[in-house]
């Protein structure tokens, strides 16, 4: 697929690949890079550098590769809860427990095996492993994602969530009770230097901001609204865990085994909201938590 822009007045003496980056053609510089490097990209009719600087006005012409059929992991027949399905993305309300992708140790059972399992393509920016993977959940959060099926689509979505234009929201049932409505958690998360399974509040980390507001109090729990400005890995439990009140039943991060009749965390991707990466409509989805969580909360109640 040929994707067309133009250098605009803002763009004079920006280079080629930072450009592209910028833009929806590519989620990141690196990428950019290898478009160029492939002559997959053209400045008014020309290949060029990635380092080129570009002038108002400028012609540029990206080819998008198709993305190959992925090798190595078999496509399965696993059941989805598929909520939108168009020709450019799909919504999915992922279950407690669903693995998102082959790893270490796991190469079946997952949510890209079920994906292989479907008809249609998926974009191949995530690589073999990863088709059509826009974001990702813990396996034990469960909610809704988004699967890119064209690269094209996948490289505006992924823009969207580098620019914040995605908003993801979710709510757990965490340990403790609050004083304030709502506020803001600001703590930079980096790999624990003890367990490099896990993350870790770090002044050395990558920045992280998450929201929370109070939706109901218990007595010694709280049920949160909570809203990820960034999307660090394992963000909402690290930063729960860090304020004292761990997301409940996540063991790993501060809650206890088997509480509330919870076998792991009560996080669940509630909503999302995003713009459509062809038509630009401005689409929203809601998902209710499965029966695990739904049982907890009716014992706090």
């Amino acid at each position: 697929m040929i994707r067309t822009s133009y250098a605009g007045p803002d763009d004079c003496g920006t280079r080629l690949d930072a450009f592209l980056a910028k833009g929806s053609t590519a989620p990141s510089r690196s990428f950019a890079a290898k478009l160029i490097a492939e002559g997959r990209v053209l400045v008014n009719g020309r290949r060029a550098k990635p380092s080129v600087r570009l002038s108002e006005g400028d012609r540029i012409d990206a080819d998008i590769p198709e993305a190959p059929a992925p090798s190595g992991i078999k496509a399965e027949s696993i059941e989805l809860s598929v909520v939108y399905e168009d020709a450019h993305l799909m919504v999915i309300d992922k279950p407690k427990g669903l693995v998102v992708h082959p790893g270490a140790g796991r190469s079946s059972g997952t949510l890209v095996n079920a994906l292989l399992g479907r008809p249609g393509s998926l974009s191949s920016i995530g690589g073999e492993q990863r088709p059509g993977i826009v974001h990702r959940l813990d396996k034990d959060t469960s909610g809704l994602m988004i699967v890119a099926k064209t690269d094209a689509a996948h490289i505006k979505l992924s823009a969207d969530l580098a620019s914040r234009k995605v908003k993801r929201t979710y709510v757990a049932i965490v340990r403790g009770g609050f004083s304030e409505d709502g506020g803001r958690i600001e703590v930079p998360i980096g790999r624990s230097p003890v367990d490099r399974k896990k993350m870790a509040a770090s002044p050395s980390g990558r920045g992280a901001v998450t929201s929370f507001k109070v939706l109901e109090r218990f007595q010694g729990y709280t049920l949160l609204e909570l809203g990820l400005l960034t999307g660090r890995t394992h963000q909402i439990r690290v930063h729960m865990g860090y304020i004292g009140h761990p997301v409940a039943g996540d063991v790993q991060y501060g809650g206890a085994e088997g509480e509330l009749g919870l076998s792991s965390q009560a996080l669940h991707a509630a909503r999302l909201e995003f713009d459509h990466p062809v038509s630009g409509e401005r689409m929203s989805f809601e998902s209710r938590p499965g029966a695990e969580f739904e049982g907890a909360l009716a014992r706090l109640r």
